[in-house]
């Protein structure tokens, strides 16, 4: 069973790839930027995002250090178009605090744990939930977690793979029992995942040029 449903989830893969191409992402230029972002980008769209990095780098506080001796109210103002800056802040402010206090604020040092044990350490550090602790991890780690995100649930529910209250873990589970545990192949799955929710599988959806719009790919479910 498991070979036929790996096999037609690479044949889904393979049809995103085709249509769109390597995605290239997480667009940063350090994994420090890669985990920044990771925070900033909840419940918000990648270009606010982009506005607040750039406000940041402008403002010389992308770095652990500066963020460390950083005022949070100032810190954010400057996130300010992120959406939810109070918050973020607080949340790029414990993430800051973990890093100081776990890793000497190393990052190189925080991605040589197990992990497992990894993952596990960043869910218990307030405001970091199983998709943000998967995308610190996969992104800037290139450690083999499936990052589960609304497009990914809308896909699945819409081609009858899996409900849409489905949990996260269970919809996780499924990718890593029945595909190789490859942090490249989770990295490119997950943007093409997110260009076709971004592009075709929207709240009012453009079906007919999908690259996923052929139910015999599908036949699987969670």
């Amino acid at each position: 069973m498991k070979k036929g449903k790996e096999k037609k989830i690479i044949s889904i893969y393979e049809g995103m790839l085709h249509h769109f191409g390597p995605r290239g992402w997480w667009p940063a230029e350090t994994s420090f930027e890669v985990i920044i972002g990771a925070i900033l980008t909840q419940n918000t769209s990648w270009s606010n995002v982009e506005k607040a990095i750039k406000n940041m780098k402008e403002n010389n506080c992308l770095d652990p250090h500066a963020l460390l001796m950083m005022d949070e109210r100032l810190l954010s103002q400057i996130i300010k178009p992120s959406g939810f800056y109070k918050i973020k802040a607080s949340r790029i402010k414990e993430f800051i605090n973990y890093l100081f206090k776990r890793h000497n604020g190393d990052i190189s040092r925080m991605f040589t744990m197990d992990p497992d044990s990894l993952r596990k350490e960043l869910l218990s550090i307030r405001g970091i939930g199983p998709e943000t602790a998967d995308s610190i991890l996969l992104y800037a780690g290139g450690m083999p977690f499936f990052v589960v995100d609304s497009y990914t649930k809308r896909i699945l529910s819409r081609h009858g793979a899996v409900e849409m209250n489905a949990s996260y873990d269970r919809i996780q589970s499924f990718f890593h029992k029945n595909l190789p545990r490859d942090s490249r192949l989770f990295n490119e799955f997950h943007a093409l995942f997110v260009a076709t929710g971004k592009y075709y599988c929207r709240k009012n959806p453009s079906c007919d040029p999908c690259p996923l719009n052929k139910r015999a790919l599908w036949g699987w479910r969670i």
